[in-house]
């Protein structure tokens, strides 16, 4: 089997391991993943951010390390990509306003290509129309009234699930990663195996 080409969307404050941990086990299968960010080059950096809970109300935000963009934005061909993913922290926000980011969402939700979202990462896709429509979806709790105000059904997973409704793979946040990744793969077509 062949790597698969996935399309990272980012912005300024993503959450962190959603970012490195992700791009770094998809990498280590074989994949190449691209990380953009509306109006950046490859070689610049974003700042992500760490979220937690530590029993305030909601969680809480700190500077993450800076990543870097290995794609510069203008410079994407979206008929070279296999999956899109849709990274969660705060960076999909804004990100999400984007009508380029838009665009690139509806290219996959169009061409029927794997969409993967984690954590706030839904709000990206509930900014197309349709996209989560009749969809089942994963997402912070937080986003749920956006899901269903989209037409999707929000699953409230366990912190360490991920969902999967045909080839949208969907989670609660960066402690579901391994769970998330698993079935990203899965969705891809890369099979692990152990001897």
């Amino acid at each position: 089997m062949s790597g698969k080409k996935i399309l990272m969307l980012c912005g300024e404050f993503t959450e962190e391991y959603e970012i490195f941990v992700f791009q770094q086990g998809m990498e280590a299968v074989g994949h190449t993943v691209h990380v953009i960010c509306p109006d950046k080059n490859a070689g610049e950096m974003i700042q992500t951010s760490l979220h937690d809970f530590e029993g305030h109300q909601t969680y809480i935000e700190r500077f993450g390390h800076l990543a870097e963009i290995n794609k510069t934005f203008s410079e994407v061909n979206l008929d070279e990509y296999d999956a899109v993913y849709c990274a969660g922290g705060r960076g999909p926000e804004y990100i999400r306003t984007d009508k380029r980011i838009q665009a690139m969402v509806r290219h996959f939700h169009e061409e029927k290509k794997p969409i993967f979202t984690i954590c706030h990462g839904v709000q990206i896709l509930v900014a197309v129309d349709g996209v989560v429509r009749g969809k089942k979806v994963a997402a912070l709790g937080a986003c749920e009234p956006e899901v269903i105000l989209a037409g999707g059904t929000y699953i409230d997973v366990k912190p360490h699930e991920a969902y999967v409704d045909g080839i949208m793979v969907s989670a609660k946040g960066w402690t579901g990663l391994a769970a998330f990744m698993r079935e990203c793969m899965k969705v891809l077509g890369t099979n692990i195996t152990h001897s």
